[in-house]
């Protein structure tokens, strides 16, 4: 029997650097010679995802490196010294064959530790422009895989254009169709999904508490407004709107696949689900983040309305949201252009498990 390959998962602070990872382990688990850990924050949305899929879960400080002044710096140096410690004795103990990070700051001692035990690392980077916790952990990696073409001379020799890897819940077929029915909602009505990334979005969540008495006349909205941001509505607006703090990956995937418009901030794991599933979208990017980079291949190539926090109003959201509700060929034809954008899906995920097999 093949000696079992400890593989040791680290991401977390937002569930952008946790989806392509799990979508990773979805597929590595059914070889039963894997054995899995994860290194994720203390303080992020990922440790329920986590335990949820039996992985023992480490949790870390989660120290962050701000490219410009904060005092905040100053204390989180110390954070990532202590997780720099605690990750030489996780290593010491656990000797993982390979780390895997898709980004995300609590990545970066990790790595900076199992290179000096000469652990494999392999770093996917998820994003249009490289971020600085990937650029921190680069030169310690052994392959770089990128979602982007353009990011392979970022890197050099080390990387390899893969795509970005997808859940299973997202590849399969299978759909609620009585999903409306479920949530008692209105069934001849199209179902608007709003996601304001995995903290929620301050901004896009003040726009639609405004305009939702309007929408739901025309539409069913589904609002997923991060935690403790749920705000109290009046018993007639709960009739076709609904609000989540979170929703797990599998309930999250029907609503997409259910949606006929999806409004969401602009992470680059959000998006390639969009695009495997071909949905309209109104893409509102966090304001000066690596998001804003992310959109310009959709505006490029017409693959979404995209409108930056500073030029958009409630007034402009709602004209919005209603025209494409209105409009089947244009929703189509956003849905169309944006998988052509973005590679995702199941050659992605084959061709990173191949780099794995590779390296260990």
């Amino acid at each position: 029997m093949p000696k079992t390959k400890k593989i040791l998962f680290s991401g977390g602070g937002t569930l952008g650097s946790v989806s392509p990872l799990l979508a990773i382990y979805d597929v590595l688990k059914e070889e039963k010679i894997y054995s899995f850990l994860w290194v994720g924050t203390s303080s992020g949305p990922e440790k329920n995802v986590i335990k949820k899929e039996g992985i023992k879960f480490i949790e870390m400080k989660g120290g962050k490196l701000r490219r410009y002044f904060s005092l905040l710096n100053f204390f989180d140096i110390f954070k990532i010294i202590s997780d720099f410690f605690k990750s030489v004795s996780l290593i010491k103990k656990e000797k993982p064959d390979l780390i895997i990070s898709a980004g995300s700051f609590v990545s970066v001692p990790l790595v900076w530790a199992a290179f000096l035990f000469r652990v494999n690392i392999l770093i996917h980077q998820l994003d249009f422009r490289p971020g600085l916790a990937n650029k921190l952990m680069a030169p310690f990696a052994k392959k770089i895989t990128v979602s982007f073409k353009k990011s392979l001379k970022d890197y050099g020799k080390k990387a390899y254009f893969t795509g970005i890897p997808l859940r299973r819940n997202f590849l399969n077929n299978y759909q609620k169709e009585n999903l409306k029915e479920e949530l008692n909602l209105n069934i001849n009505l199209p179902l608007v999904l709003v996601v304001g990334g995995g903290t929620g979005a301050e901004k896009i969540n003040e726009m639609i508490f405004e305009i939702a008495p309007t929408l739901i006349k025309k539409t069913n909205v589904i609002h997923v407004c991060g935690k403790n941001k749920i705000k109290k509505v009046s018993r007639e607006l709960e009739e076709n709107y609904h609000q989540y703090e979170f929703l797990n990956p599998n309930l999250m995937a029907e609503y997409l696949k259910k949606a006929d418009l999806v409004i969401s901030r602009a992470g680059l794991g959000f998006l390639s689900e969009l695009a495997y599933l071909k949905k309209a979208s109104i893409i509102i990017p966090l304001p000066n983040s690596h998001q804003e980079d992310n959109v310009q291949v959709l505006i490029e190539r017409q693959a979404a309305l995209v409108f930056y926090e500073k030029n958009l109003s409630t007034f402009i959201l709602s004209q919005e949201i209603e025209e494409l509700l209105n409009n089947k060929e244009k929703r189509m034809r956003l849905g169309e252009n944006i998988k052509e954008s973005i590679k995702s899906g199941e050659d992605s995920v084959s061709d990173i498990i191949k780099i794995i097999k590779e390296i260990i």
